[in-house]
Order: structure tokens, then C-alpha cells, then sequence
């Protein structure tokens, strides 16, 4: 109601709560509590208000009791949605700096061992358990259609991006690093293959090339007009930096064979060295067409043909130059 009182039997004067004491603001409100505490009587003496009233006291008691548990409510829930903001989080900020203090396993994320339906999906691809369990490649609990590429440094999960099977869509962990798809598994002194997928290093995997990982989130669209920014600013190529690939001598891009995965592989180039990196040439599928990628050899060449791709690969400045010559 706004009325304050200190002590029964007594009048006192206050602002009314509805005129606020007119132009005057004064304290035109009489407020009465009687001395046994049971009813409270007020009445405004602003000509313009005149607010009068009476109540039990218990019953003002009892009002103000839902006002409290109203708020205690309300309360209660900003908390609670300040705890889902909190957990939901950025999945990734621009220069990959904020740090999460959720720990990312196989008991956050809800994962278990592939079950037999996606089992069956992979070797439809020609991939093997063996593979799979090599890279930890997981199904959801929740879900048994969702496949869950596990990214793991130094053995513990910093990310996961899941594959639904039905609907052909992708995500990753809220609170995930981006790195590349396999780097525990890789020998940074030796020839490195780069894929456009998890499916794809599966596939080099299969066809004995373990020296292999995935960019984590595709290709871009077209190659950047703009000029090559510095490694700190470089935020979408950050897990280039993060993971490290100075060491090797000799880079294989695998990239797809459409226009984006051109673009990768000329993003790619830019940033690691084109000295250092050469070009796969994907099989001809008919007399207009090619194989796409790598998976796609794997199941309708064999795994011999995909390796003799990766070992016919091109310096990449030298195919790119014959190209050029080709189309001008």
C-alpha cells in the first residue's frame, strides 16, 4: 500500500501514495492503527485526493506476505536465467581469449560409445570400427542419431561437433576451442595432410595416411580481397596458430574439389607457406565430372586410390601456375 507506521494508538502523518501531497507534497495522509493492532483507518486531507480507507490489520499483513513472496520469485528466476546465459555462453569469441571454467568430458557432454545404427552408417562409408575408435568418435545419450566428433589436446576434450544423421545438421560445444580435428594424433615434423572434414580424415585414416587432420568449420565461400591480416587479428584461422604446424616440411591440402574448398585450400596456402604446401587432384568421376573429396574415392575407388591421390599431389605454386596458363 505504500503506509508506513512505528506504533499503534498513535496518528501519523506521511505522504499519500496516491497524490504524492499534491503540489505542496505535503503530508496530507492521517494514518490510525487502534491499540489492540486489529485495524488500521486513513484518510487524506488533500482537497484534491481525499484517498480514505480502513483494513485489518492482518489482512495488510498477508498482502504485504504475496508482495514478499512475489518478489522473492521474480528474484529467484533472474537468478535462474542468469545461470542458463552463464552456461549457454559464447560459443566462441573472436580472438578465442574468454576462458570457461565448465570443463568439457565425455559426462557434460552426455556421450557414449557408438551403437550399432551408426556403426552401420560408417561402414556404408567405408569406414571401420577400428578408425572410429582410434578417434574416439562417440554418439550422444540423448540422441543415438547424433554423432559426436570428439576434439581432444593432449587426451581430454576441449571440443565437440555433432552430426545429426537425419537431418544433416551440424553444431559444436558451447564452451569449445577451435582446433584442428585430430592434432593429438599427428607427427608435426613429418608430411601433414589438412581435410575439409571429420569424415574425410576418417577416410585418409582408412587408407593408411594417419598424418592427417581436419579444419574444424569448413570452407569460405570465396578467397578474401582483403589483404592477409596478422596471426593475432586472424580470428577465423586462429586454430592454425593454436595448433602449431611449423615444424612440418610438407603440407598436403585435401580440400574439397568445389569452389569453397578451392578457397580453403588458397587461405590455407597463404598463411602456412605455398613452399611448403601442395595440392591434391581429385579422380575424374566421368568425362565432366569429379570425386569431391576424400571419402567420396574411398567408396567408389578403394583405399589404394585415395593414397595414390595424396602421394600425386602437386607443389601447390606449380599446379596453380599450369592452371593459370590453362585458363588465360
Amino acid at each position: 500500500m505504500g503506509i508506513r507506521f512505528d506504533a499503534a494508538g498513535q496518528y501519523t502523518y506521511q505522504i499519500c501514495p496516491l497524490c504524492k501531497g499534491g503540489q505542496s507534497k505535503e503530508r496530507s495522509l492521517s494514518f490510525h492503527v487502534n491499540q489492540n493492532e486489529k485495524l488500521a483507518i486513513w484518510r487524506c486531507f488533500n482537497f484534491e485526493c481525499g484517498w480514505a480507507g480502513h483494513a485489518c490489520i492482518l489482512d495488510i499483513l498477508f498482502l504485504h506476505f504475496i508482495y514478499l513472496m512475489l518478489a522473492i520469485k521474480l528474484c529467484v528466476r533472474y537468478l535462474m536465467l542468469l545461470q542458463v546465459l552463464a552456461d549457454a555462453g559464447p560459443t566462441q569469441d573472436r580472438h578465442n581469449k574468454v576462458k570457461f571454467s565448465k570443463k568439457l568430458s565425455e559426462e557434460t557432454l552426455r556421450l557414449e560409445s557408438l551403437g550399432d545404427e551408426l556403426i552401420n552408417y560408417f561402414a556404408e562409408r567405408m569406414i571401420s570400427v577400428e578408425v572410429l575408435q582410434k578417434n574416439a568418435v562417440m554418439q550422444m545419450v540423448d540422441d543415438k542419431n547424433v554423432i559426436a566428433f570428439t576434439y581432444r589436446r593432449k587426451g581430454e576434450i576441449v571440443n565437440c561437433k555433432f552430426r545429426s544423421i537425419t537431418n544433416r545438421k551440424f553444431w559444436q560445444a558451447k564452451h569449445g576451442e577451435r582446433i584442428l580435428y585430430g592434432v593429438d594424433g599427428i607427427n608435426e615434423g613429418n608430411t601433414i595432410v589438412i581435410v575439409e572434414g571429420e569424415i574425410d580424415k576418417l577416410s585418409m585414416n582408412e587408407a593408411g595416411i594417419l598424418n592427417c587432420v581436419s579444419v574444424p568449420d569448413g570452407a569460405p565461400q570465396q578467397v578474401s580481397l582483403k589483404a592477409l591480416p596478422s596471426k593475432k587479428q586472424d580470428a577465423r584461422f586462429k586454430y592454425l596458430l593454436d595448433c602449431n604446424l611449423d615444424k612440418a616440411s610438407k603440407i598436403i591440402l585435401a580440400t574439397d574439389g568445389d569452389g569453397p574448398g578451392q578457397a580453403l585450400a588458397e587461405e590455407l596456402s597463404c598463411r602456412l607457406g605455398k613452399e611448403r604446401c601442395w595440392l591434391v587432384t581429385w579422380p575424374k568421376k566421368d568425362e565432366v565430372t569429379r570425386y569431391k573429396d576424400a571419402n567420396e574415392v574411398l567408396v567408389h575407388l578403394g583405399p589404394d586410390a585415395l593414397r595414390h591421390v595424396v602421394e600425386a599431389a602437386e607443389l601447390y605454386q606449380e599446379k596453380n601456375h599450369i592452371e593459370d596458363l590453362t585458363f588465360s
